[in-house]
């Protein structure tokens, strides 16, 4: 599901002849670094109440690189960099990679197999 995602970038490029929706695939490579570097690659500490320092700032760098995949194929519609339909492409392949991460989140739980 993942190499759709990135394959939906690829394509909102290609078919606009813009790399400007490129840009927003930088952000895919940022959401899962704070579930690597502070939370040791599980994604449990993130649904979990308790935290610290570390913790909680690997909470707001994921939120904010979520937050960050949709906000920029908005600014660059905004700005006429790029299309109407390659927004809603970039949206579509958010979503798609939003999906992965709950499966690997629910799969990572069911770690009994």
């Amino acid at each position: 599901m993942f190499s759709a995602s990135i394959l939906l970038q690829i394509l909102a490029c290609a078919i606009y002849s813009n790399w400007w929706p490129l840009l927003s695939a930088l952000m895919y490579v940022l959401v899962p670094m704070p579930c690597l570097f502070f939370g040791g690659g599980s994604t449990q500490f993130l649904t979990s109440r308790d935290g610290g320092g570390w913790i909680d700032a690997a909470k707001f760098l994921t939120g904010a690189s979520a937050v960050g995949s949709i906000a920029i194929p908005i600014i660059l519609r905004h700005a006429d960099l790029i299309g109407t339909g390659a927004m809603f492409i970039e949206f579509t392949s958010f979503f798609i990679f939003v999906c992965t991460v709950m499966c690997f989140h629910r799969a990572s739980l069911d770690d009994e197999w």
